[in-house]
């Protein structure tokens, strides 16, 4: 079958190791399903795979994506819940939890196996290409805002990096329940568009916001960390996900962290749950992932190249057909 896999891991120049051709088709196992996948969609997990973190070389090569919808074997339309291990099936108790592509291949392919408790049904009312931006960055968006962050309708939200995937998801789910969304981007566009999505304001990096919030969605690390820490409120709540910029800020904050009571929660992708919660959302109230654009499988080298210059705003979705 045709895939797009890490052939090869170069920490320096990610996309040196990526291959478009033939793989192996999935083999038939207990307690798994192929799924034909119709949509998958682009993560910085898949550039991070590419430099070799949480891909060791001897696991190559690796089948990369870990996000798609398709169909089943029965002809069902389904989603895919891409964290293996979480509940223990399909590959028993005691395996560690781990995400498509790091132990398992992923889903930039024509077919893909997952556990059967990993496949949701998808809502008719979710086009592939929509539904298959889900699993990852929506969800993580989701779990941030709505499990960890201890929002409630009415409470203000400062996302940092408007444009990546997790962002845009936070910005449109946040503005959907009712909160109040902020927005910080280096680029004047990103803001434009991140006050279209329903920000009450979007600003440059760095600057000041007019209130402090009750909470901080942070994916870029480093290079906003210190104005995460002195956008909050007193009591307030850092939730971070990632850390594209980094994970090693030149100011910690500590003193302000300890002084005004700060929570910093750290947040993970989220459970098969939370997934079926968030189609239901998605289902039930008209919104929709932002999609940057839809590429066929075998153009997914343009998809990772605007990926890694940071150029898209929203969710890079490839197809098969």
């Amino acid at each position: 079958m045709f895939a797009v896999y890490a052939a090869r891991i170069d920490r320096d120049q990610p996309l040196s190791g990526l291959e478009l051709g033939e793989r192996p088709a999935p083999e038939a196992r207990p307690g798994w399903s192929t799924i034909d996948v119709r949509a998958a969609s682009l993560n910085h997990h898949d550039l991070w795979s590419l430099r070799g973190v949480g891909l060791p070389e001897d696991r190559l090569p690796m089948i990369l994506g870990c996000d798609a919808a398709g169909v089943d074997a029965d002809g069902n339309e389904v989603v895919l819940h891409s964290v293996i291990g979480q509940s223990g099936h399909g590959v028993g108790p005691k395996e560690p939890r781990s995400i498509l592509t790091e132990r398992y291949q992923g889903t930039f392919a024509e077919q893909v196996a997952v556990p059967t408790f990993n496949v949701l049904p998808k809502p008719k009312e979710l086009s592939f290409a929509e539904a298959a931006c889900l699993p990852t960055a929506w969800l993580t968006a989701y779990r941030m805002l709505f499990t960890n962050a201890g929002v409630r309708p009415g409470d203000s939200v400062l996302v940092q990096g408007a444009g990546g995937g997790v962002a845009t998801a936070a910005i449109v789910l946040g503005r959907a329940a009712g909160l109040k969304m902020f927005a910080t981007s280096r680029d004047e566009a990103k803001r434009k568009r991140a006050l279209e999505l329903g920000a009450v304001e979007a600003v440059e990096s760095g600057a000041r916001l007019p209130q402090r919030v009750d909470a901080v969605i942070e994916t870029v690390g480093a290079a906003t960390w210190s104005h995460s820490v002195k956008s909050l409120r007193p009591g307030g709540t850092i939730v971070i996900s990632g850390a594209t910029s980094g994970d090693r800020p030149s100011h910690a904050e500590l003193t302000r962290i300890f002084f005004l009571e700060l929570k910093v929660v750290g947040s993970t992708m989220g459970t098969k749950d939370e997934l079926e919660d968030l189609l239901s959302f998605c289902a039930t109230t008209g919104v929709r992932p932002v999609i940057d654009e839809v590429l066929p499988l075998d153009r997914a080298r343009e998809g990772f190249e605007r990926m890694e210059s940071g150029g898209q705003f929203g969710k890079i979705v490839l197809t098969t057909s």
